[in-house]
């Protein structure tokens, strides 16, 4: 459900919407019409620019997947410079808040306005205010001025600095067999992770189309058989980008490493243990012996100084790109289930970061599977009927998917047999319920695991007609769980249910926090990070995401968030299993959903017992992950504080090995503008090398071999 970006949300067309493809909102001087189209080739939204001869610029833009999205008129104008000098939005974002935002420049003052924030500030010389809800075309105008300027960059407001560097050119043609070269942009200043543009070329560029590889492209209409082709160019400019990150921020550990005088994290017991060292060698723990045991040929050292080390936290439930790895390393996540995904970027990034060129986490891959229906999810597979779920079954078993996600416009009359079929090739099931059933009716089906707690809330809240496809899915857990009676027999029931069945829980507490957000508020999850964050991110979380229209409203939303917190931990003592997950901005969240396990009542030393043993358990990886024990993975995480007292202390990470790297969080947090947690790392100690007549592996083979085959013929 990934609410930090655009393209993690997915379909439902109503037919007011469809009407609004169909025609652009205005006629004009100039138009242009973009078409988004899904990555299976489905038109999911537009932008629709007029430009008119006085110099207004008017958008409509709206977009829709998986039964949510903005729909957004805005109109600006753009001063000398190709700054805009007045701007002004109104519509809805993606889950339905209010969009009505203005911004004005008279002269040095510029001053705006909007349902979350309002302000003004003295700008002097080209300054872009940036939109906190906005189409593409506000990217556009941005384009136009920082190609103007002699530096390649451009301040932003309210605060900030927009860069822009030229990647990559090509020609394109036209279904009515015109030509023109456009060139790959890539932006950084915006968010944690570069913005990657297709612009016209010439001395006005603008935006010609952007590409969001496994999700959807928007480009202008009549050009879209380009899209393939500008698809592996803009992936080749990516992946190098990529691979000198990954070579900057991931140091090898050549050889035997010792981490000495670490208190070491037992996920089994959920205690800390007395004062230990640990070696690691080709990415493996090879030995785990108590502090101060003499060196056994190691030659490197890192010198833990009394901190907690962790085994790699999960995050159960994330959406991995090529730019999320980063913040999920630097918050002490080694591992993510990937819970859905377009299947040919995740076999890319997997294939990647097996290669050493993505700095990425260790990715457990879930088969998402969807039904037809105006509504659909476009990701993974969309199926109609039992031989087409079969038929994808098998490809995510063959491809080493230990588990299976249904999503909500799963056809009901399959959906027995389904995770039959599922379970026959070994594979796991979890999900959404799909749309009609209720939680019980999933369980009863064959599912292993649900994922989010509305689904979970939902069973008592449904009938057969309810939409959960829709934004329902949200507004009626927040309507309705406030007055249910967690003591009543109907929920005493299914939690019995639960915990008989072991039907585990991935709650994602920390993301449903958006349900009770009021605009101008900080997001509670992101509270604590907030002042450490680049001005824009730390703006974005005080973004309303709900439309709660009064007081009682809110109070009501409030309420019933804080008894979905309550259920999770009475279905904790209840025995049933729980595991940790985001489904929004990589590492922190799960930091954050750390602490919401703790507020439902679990210790801290709990929480993370979640976050590591219940992890590599419910991915069946137990074998290799989880703990800290010789021949398993060294997944470790080196923690300031002691977190299994104060969970906040989580978020302290120093350092951390994974796949035979040593990778610094305060490096990453420096290089995406993020005030570090930790400042003071441990560092890696090359020892003396140990001494001996023989110590180096030679060559010559041909000799050595000469040698040994007389030895041998005179034996």
């Amino acid at each position: 459900m990934k609410l930090s970006r655009l393209p993690a949300l997915p379909l439902a067309l109503s037919m007011a919407v469809a009407a609004a493809f169909s025609a652009p909102a205005y006629a004009a001087a100039t138009t242009t019409t973009f078409l988004i189209i899904a990555e299976n080739g489905k038109q999911i939204g537009q932008q629709v620019v007029e430009r008119a001869d006085d110099g207004l610029t008017k958008v409509n833009f709206i977009y829709k997947d998986n039964g949510r999205g903005p729909e957004l008129t805005e109109q600006f104008r753009l001063g000398a410079d190709g700054t805009m000098t007045d701007y002004a939005v109104k519509g809805n974002s993606t889950f339905g808040a209010v969009v009505d935002e203005r911004f004005e420049r008279k002269g040095d003052l510029a001053s705006w306005k909007s349902t979350s924030e309002q302000g003004q500030k003295s700008v002097s010389g080209a300054a872009a205010y940036v939109p906190l809800n906005s189409s593409f075309e506000v990217s556009s105008a941005a384009i136009g001025a920082l190609a103007a300027a002699p530096d390649g960059k451009l301040a932003l407001l309210p605060s900030g600095t927009l860069a822009q560097r030229v990647l990559d050119s090509m020609e394109v043609s036209s279904a009515d067999g015109k030509t023109q070269t456009v060139q790959l942009l890539a932006q950084t200043g915006i968010g944690l992770s570069p913005s990657f543009m297709w612009a016209t070329t010439g001395a006005k560029p603008r935006l010609f189309g952007v590409i969001m590889p496994g999700f959807a492209n928007m480009l202008e209409q009549g050009w879209q058989a380009n899209v393939a082709a500008m698809a592996e160019r803009q992936k080749a400019a990516e992946s190098k980008m990529l691979t000198d990150v990954a070579a900057q921020l991931q140091h090898p550990l050549p050889g035997l490493t010792v981490v000495r005088n670490a208190r070491v994290f037992d996920s089994d017991k959920a205690t800390l243990g007395a004062p230990s060292d640990v070696y690691v060698l080709r990415g493996r723990i090879s030995a785990v012996l108590p502090a101060g045991a003499p060196v056994r040929g190691a030659v490197n050292e890192i010198d833990a100084a009394g901190r907690v080390l962790l085994p790699g936290l999960f995050d159960m439930h994330g959406h991995v790109d090529r730019w999320s790895g980063a913040l999920n390393l630097a918050a002490g996540v080694t591992s993510v289930r990937d819970m859905g995904n377009d299947n040919a970027q995740l076999q890319l990034m997997l294939d990647e970061t097996a290669a050493g060129k993505l700095l990425a986490p260790q990715v457990v891959p879930t088969g998402f599977l969807e039904g037809e229906s105006p509504y659909s999810s476009n990701g993974g597979f969309v199926v109609k009927d039992l031989a087409q779920a079969k038929n994808a079954i098998d490809w995510y078993a063959e491809h080493g998917y230990p588990q299976l996600k249904i999503y909500n416009s799963f056809p009901h009359a399959i959906l027995k047999d389904t995770v039959a079929y599922a379970h026959g090739r070994g594979m796991r099931v979890s999900g959404h319920i799909p749309a009609g059933l209720r939680a019980q009716q999933a369980i009863d089906a064959g599912y292993d695991e649900i994922q989010h707690i509305n689904q979970v809330m939902l069973n008592f809240l449904v009938t057969p007609s309810t939409e959960t496809r829709t934004l329902e899915r949200f507004i009626l857990p927040s309507e309705k769980v406030a007055g249910l009676d967690f003591q009543s027999k109907p929920v005493k029931d299914f939690v019995a249910t639960l915990a008989r069945k072991k039907i585990a829980i991935d709650p994602t507490l920390a993301t449903f926090a958006f349900l009770k957000q009021r605009d101008g508020d900080i997001n509670e999850p992101f509270a604590p990070i907030a002042e450490h964050m680049p001005p824009d991110v730390r703006r974005g979380f005080s973004v309303g995401t709900m439309k709660i229209a009064d007081a009682a409203t809110l109070k009501r939303y409030e309420q019933s968030y804080a008894k979905m917190v309550q259920f999770v931990g009475i279905l904790y003592r209840a025995g049933v299993p729980i595991v940790a997950g985001t489904d929004e901005l990589a590492g922190f969240t799960l930091q954050a959903e750390l602490a919401m396990l703790v507020k439902a009542g679990l210790t801290p030393a709990q929480a993370l017992q979640v976050a590591t043993k219940n992890g590599a358990l419910y991915t069946r990886t137990s074998h290799e992950r989880g703990s800290i024990a010789a021949g398993k993975l060294a997944d470790l995480v080196l923690v300031d504080g002691d977190p299994t007292r104060d969970i906040a202390d989580v978020r302290k990470v120093a350092a951390v090995i994974t796949r035979g790297y040593l990778v610094y969080p305060h490096e990453i947090d420096a290089a995406l503008g993020i005030v570090p947690f930790v400042k003071d790392a441990p560092q890696l100690k090359a020892l003396a090398p140990v001494s001996s007549k023989h110590a180096a592996a030679g060559g010559n083979e041909g000799a050595l071999g000469r040698v040994n085959g007389i030895a041998r013929k005179r034996d």
